[in-house]
């Protein structure tokens, strides 16, 4: 993709949309008080973070709560302004990273997600993942779990409500030992409500049930059916 067709998907997701996200997934949310809510599922990009095992994965899911759902394999669904504007939910899992690893050199679009991957040490690690909100409702009745997968180093907005965290051991990467780094989080923006995840970097993840919990969870809670 060129830099300026970077930026004009980057501008029209951020002048159209009202934002949350989650992991390989980008949630946008907008109310406009319908009845039924519409989704815009947007897939793609690097085949190994397993977009269309995502698609199959949530797609029937939101259907079976009651959205109407439009799936997409390209990113120039985004440049459509009636439909941008026709959708109370946007998810997107697309390009190297999903959310918090795409249009890497768009720090507009950084500042709407709230952080930015840099890293994984060690590469495949256990790791343990920390609830560190447990009256959220995201989080809400969830216990600590534990993943194999990679364990996301990032860059971190002050203004997120972190949820959930992780502690880095020092594998492949001994002098960050000990370093807290969340998981989960959520946040506004502008209007927005913006849900992050950094859980998924494949889909056999989501058979974590705590995972596939707070990413429901926080798609509920994006478009405002969860409070």
């Amino acid at each position: 993709m060129s830099k300026l067709t970077c930026r004009t998907h980057v501008g029209i997701l951020t002048r159209l949309l009202v934002i949350s996200c989650s992991l390989i997934v980008l949630v946008a949310a907008q109310d406009k008080g319908r009845e039924s809510k519409s989704v815009l599922f947007v897939y793609g990009g690097w085949e190994g973070h397993e977009p269309e095992k995502c698609r199959d994965l949530f797609v029937p899911w939101l259907k079976d709560e009651g959205f109407t759902v439009t799936a997409s394999p390209s990113l120039d669904s985004y440049l459509d302004e009636d439909l941008m504007n026709s959708v109370d939910l946007i998810i997107q899992v697309y390009t190297h990273g999903g959310l918090a690893d795409a249009f890497r050199n768009n720090p507009d679009y950084q500042f709407m997600i709230g952080g930015q991957w840099v890293a994984h040490p060690g590469g495949t690690v256990e790791y343990e993942v920390n609830i560190t909100d447990h009256e959220d409702p995201i989080t809400r009745g969830l216990s600590d779990f534990t993943v194999n997968s990679e364990q996301y180093y990032m860059h971190v907005d002050p203004a997120n409500e972190v949820l959930a965290e992780t502690t880095f051991s020092g594998e492949g990467a001994y002098w960050i030992k000990g370093a807290t780094m969340p998981v989960v989080w959520k946040k506004k923006y502008g209007k927005g409500r913006i849900f992050y995840t950094s859980l998924g970097h494949s889909v056999k993840v989501f058979e974590i049930p705590e995972a596939m919990a707070i990413v429901k969870r926080g798609i509920l809670w994006a478009v405002g059916e969860l409070e």
